[in-house]
């Protein structure tokens, strides 16, 4: 296995490993699970958002590269939800088959294996990662929660219109859009925080990717990965395998080639990141198959990423 990819894998792996520990030695009870996720979806995930958008200047950005990814995952994500219907579950299995950990697992692995250029094009994609896919999946599972309220008769149907209002709404306010636009916002204003405020936030948001990775583990302890083996395994070998297909394919087609092609198809090929367990978490759908799928993801990405990789350095 690649060293490379080994360093930046292998301590997601432990940390899930660990949360796993403190969940099956009773260190942490399955009552507290979802204070934990609310811990870290309303307060550390924010801190996290804001502070890395705070500091994107769009005037560097480079965008032909990061335009393939997201077609791509939107083709994936649309597909997803054609085969399963339009629903809550599509849609939070649609999000785990696109939205890779390009944070935690991507800016070590991209840094040491392609320097500074490689970085300059993965912090497009991050700048625009979380606001694009987090906020159109908010809306999605927004408008399907609406769609299956009405079909249910607990609540009054709606004229279409008011639906899709009313679903941009809950999107925009919402723990995760707001701090990616007001990060954002701020960061054109050209002022800087105090330190005295920034570093508190800093603290916060370095918190985030840890606490979630221990919390996909102490979730594990509590899930009977048996029953849902076969569902996490494809899942996860669409969004390891699949998504970085697409992402290439998509990329030739639009005239990426070089070191942009090979880096997007990289963070393509990443495990699934911790957000999708939290939305799961959130819109209590597929809470189970997601948890598992996060923790066999992450694990097979020691073999497909080694792939990805080597595979990647001929476009």
């Amino acid at each position: 296995m690649n060293g490379t990819v080994a360093s930046a894998l292998l301590p997601v792996v432990l940390l899930i490993a660990a949360g796993f520990l403190a969940g099956r030695c009773g260190w942490v009870k399955s009552a507290s699970v979802k204070d934990l996720s609310n811990l870290i979806f309303l307060l550390l995930a924010p801190a996290l958002l804001f502070r890395a958008m705070s500091k994107v200047d769009v005037a560097q950005l480079h965008f032909k590269p990061v335009a393939a990814y997201f077609v791509a995952s939107f083709l994936l994500f649309g597909l997803t939800m054609a085969w399963r219907g339009f629903n809550r579950e599509a849609a939070v299995l649609g999000l785990s088959n696109t939205y890779s950990n390009s944070v935690m697992i991507g800016i070590p692995l991209i840094g040491l294996a392609y320097g500074p250029p490689g970085m300059v094009v993965l912090l497009t994609l991050i700048s625009l990662h979380s606001v694009i896919l987090l906020t159109s999946a908010t809306v999605v599972l927004e408008l399907a929660a609406a769609h299956e309220q009405a079909r249910a008769g607990t609540h009054a149907r709606r004229p279409m219109a008011a639906t899709v209002l009313r679903a941009l709404r809950n999107a925009i306010i919402h723990p995760v859009p707001i701090p990616i636009i007001a990060g954002l916002l701020f960061a054109q204003t050209g002022w800087t925080l105090p330190d005295w405020i920034d570093k508190p936030v800093q603290l916060l948001g370095q918190a985030f990717a840890p606490v979630a990775l221990v919390m996909v583990g102490i979730t594990l302890a509590y899930t009977s990965i048996g029953a849902h083996w076969r569902g996490a395994a494809l899942q996860s070998l669409v969004k390891n395998l699949l998504h970085p297909l697409l992402v290439a394919g998509i990329g030739w087609v639009l005239g990426v080639r070089g070191l942009p092609l090979t880096v997007m198809v990289v963070a393509a090929s990443l495990p699934m990141g911790a957000n999708v367990f939290l939305f799961s978490q959130r819109y209590q759908t597929a809470e189970s198959l997601v948890t598992a799928s996060v923790g066999v993801s992450n694990v097979l990405a020691l073999v497909t990423v080694t792939v990805t990789m080597a595979l990647a350095a001929h476009l």
